[in-house]
């Protein structure tokens, strides 16, 4: 009897284990027979691929966040969302492929207009959006018209739908700008509530990244910084629109009295007010806004809307052309693009964030490729770990030690760790509407022996240092607490004296512009701490300049995927474009005028909010707890 326990122990072992090898073996045939599925598809079909109509629209059909780098998918994770139809919970744009898709179909003697549907787009940043409505407006000097449509319209999407020779709304439909703001949830009287200690170490009077954690509401420093920043951006948000659309900047309406007075004339009605506004052209119903396009350049070979096609299979028909153009006007001298985009951390991280090692990996293979003459690394980051910034900012020293000038071109962000890595470079350009600067430092961490000791939980133990046990579950020695400190303002000193050294300035200078506030790119230029305003383009050109080329090409230095990634994404890659050709509901979006209505869950909206909030600072992973972050950053 006593062996029975370990009878039953191994039958069941073994059933599991034979359970395992059979979902294996399921699983894998399932995988192989939808593998040779494809590749017999892909051979059975040659080269098609999804024509480009003769004259017709081309449907820019933004949907997701705008960003500089995608984060790194699994091709069959990404592969089977498609065939399914599974909404991307995050889906994201490339600017560079919206820039692209602008500039090639403003050439093409195919496309006679350029429909804005912009329902979709979430999140892009007034940078972003800046870069895609140069290129709109280049478009428009070929002659061509550009349209934009919708039921509702957001304010960056309108900002890029004033760029329009036409906007047309919905006569039910939406509209509302609200301006620039910054507003963040305060955790401190929860945290109190918990039992939860804080332990705040920070350099600068501006450093707001840790009022959260701290107190219940914004300190009068943070909102004097923020107010001016943000009211720069909203400036250029008003001038950019109001001379596209013939008005003056005071037709915005930022108080609520002659909002709601306008409103009341307008009956009430969102779309007369946008109408009566100057905002909008046009009111017209879907039925409205295909009949008018069939007119402009006909329809579809179905008959029921106008003959156009979206911008992803825009990419894909003319793919192959660039890619023989670009082979035949390759030289042999260079100038690297590398992307830093997202938030910097410890480490190799994937794409969409910034790791100091792999970010430095990348700066190194550009060093050692003796095609590379110059670098241009494109910021856009809030920052993160001091170490990792000064990991990466080590390795941009050593390309210029080598020879090769590096320019830095900042996007949206390019503050606190974002500037650390920005620094060194011998150029820097940020556009007007960058947020930048907030050079300052701060340390924190939670202890939660009062939390325990609720539940009766306590930690004791004797150790041969005063350090030994150092933990979370006990309190915070006033020693180790001013270690700490000493830390951070050994950090901020280094910070300050990397900005001195590399832009020309005293210690005193910097520190008088730094203490963690954010600036505009417009104002950072003022104050000395960029060099010119411009975009990629502007970085490039003075890249080359620097390195003294009158010829060159453009290298993107990105890591690399695996070969089971390269090759699962080339077959997976042309199996979606044929699932897409034989799909009955293909193009629906632009057919349709799709609606993407308000989101009307704020319970879910907040629970998202504070789970960000509070997940933030844990994914951070600085060796020594040292942070350069700006979280202000964000304007919404």
């Amino acid at each position: 009897m006593n062996n029975n326990p370990g009878i039953i122990k191994r039958i069941f072992s073994s059933i599991w284990r034979v359970l395992t090898f059979t979902r294996s073996v399921v699983l894998n045939l399932v995988f192989f027979i939808l593998l040779f599925s494809f590749i017999g598809i892909i051979l059975s079909s040659g080269e098609e691929q999804v024509p480009v109509p003769e004259k017709t629209a081309l449907v820019l059909n933004l949907v997701g966040d705008v960003v500089e780098q995608k984060r790194e998918v699994d091709p069959m994770e990404a592969f089977l969302s498609e065939a399914m139809e599974q909404q991307d919970d995050k889906p994201e744009v490339l600017l560079t492929d919206i820039i692209d898709v602008i500039g090639k179909a403003k050439k093409d003697d195919r496309v006679e207009i350029l429909v804005l549907q912009l329902q979709g787009l979430n999140k892009a940043g007034l940078t972003k959006l800046q870069d895609i409505a140069a290129a709109l407006e280049d478009f428009k000097s070929s002659g061509k018209q550009i349209i934009a449509l919708g039921d509702q319209f957001s304010q960056d999407q309108y900002y890029l739908a004033s760029t329009a020779n036409d906007i047309w709304l919905n006569p039910q439909g939406f509209m509302l700008l609200d301006g620039y703001g910054r507003y963040k949830m305060y955790f401190k009287s929860a945290l109190e509530k918990l039992a939860i200690n804080q332990h705040i170490f920070r350099v600068g009077t501006f450093k707001s990244a840790v009022e959260p954690f701290i107190r219940d509401d914004m300190s009068e420093a943070a909102k004097q910084a923020n107010k001016l920043w943000l009211a720069d951006l909203w400036m250029q948000y008003k001038e950019d629109v109001a001379a596209r659309r013939g008005f003056g900047v005071d037709n915005f309406d930022e108080s609520i009295d002659s909002l709601v007075a306008k409103f009341s004339a307008a009956d009430s009605s969102f779309a007369q007010y946008a109408l009566k506004n100057n905002w909008v052209d046009q009111l017209k119903s879907r039925q409205e806004m295909r009949s008018e396009l069939i007119e402009l350049v006909g329809a579809n070979k179905k008959g029921d809307s106008y003959n156009h096609i979206g911008y992803k299979d825009y990419i894909a028909a003319t793919s192959s052309a660039i890619e023989e153009s670009a082979e035949l006007a390759l030289s042999s001298d260079k100038v690297a693009i590398i992307v830093a985009k997202g938030n910097i951390l410890d480490g190799t991280q994937k794409p969409g964030t910034i790791g100091g090692d792999s970010t430095a990996k990348l700066l190194r293979k550009a060093r050692n490729n003796d095609d590379v003459k110059a670098v241009v690394l494109r910021v856009d980051s809030p920052g993160g770990s001091a170490y990792a910034s000064e990991i990466i900012r080590q390795e941009v020293e050593l390309l210029k030690q080598a020879g090769k000038p590096v320019v830095a071109s900042m996007g949206t962000y390019a503050a606190s760790g974002g500037y650390w890595i920005s620094a060194p470079a011998d150029k820097i350009y940020a556009a007007p509407s960058t947020i930048t600067g907030s050079i300052g430092i701060f340390g924190m961490m939670m202890t939660f022996e009062d939390s325990l000791s609720k539940m009766g939980i306590y930690t004791d133990g004797v150790g041969t240092t005063d350090i030994a046990g150092f933990g979370p579950t006990q309190a915070l020695t006033p020693g180790m607490s001013n270690l700490f400190q000493l830390s951070i303002n050994r950090g901020y000193q280094e910070f300050i004296q990397l900005v001195a050294t590399n832009r020309d300035m005293t210690l005193e200078e910097v520190d008088a512009i730094a203490q963690g506030r954010v600036w505009s790119g417009k104002k950072a230029k003022e104050l000395g701490l960029v060099d010119e305003l411009g975009n990629l383009t502007d970085a490039v050109v003075a890249a080359a300049t620097l390195a003294k080329l009158e010829q060159y090409d453009t290298l993107l230095i990105e890591k690399e995927q695996s070969s089971r990634n390269k090759i699962m994404q080339q077959l997976l890659g042309q199996s979606s474009t044929l699932v897409s050709l034989i799909s009955a509901n293909e193009e629906n979006v632009a057919i349709d005028l799709a609606t993407n209505s308000v989101n009307s869950k704020p319970l879910s909206q907040f629970i998202t909010m504070m789970k960000d909030e509070l997940s933030l600072m844990n994914q951070f992973n600085d060796p020594q707890g040292r942070y350069t972050l700006c979280i202000a950053c964000g304007a919404n």
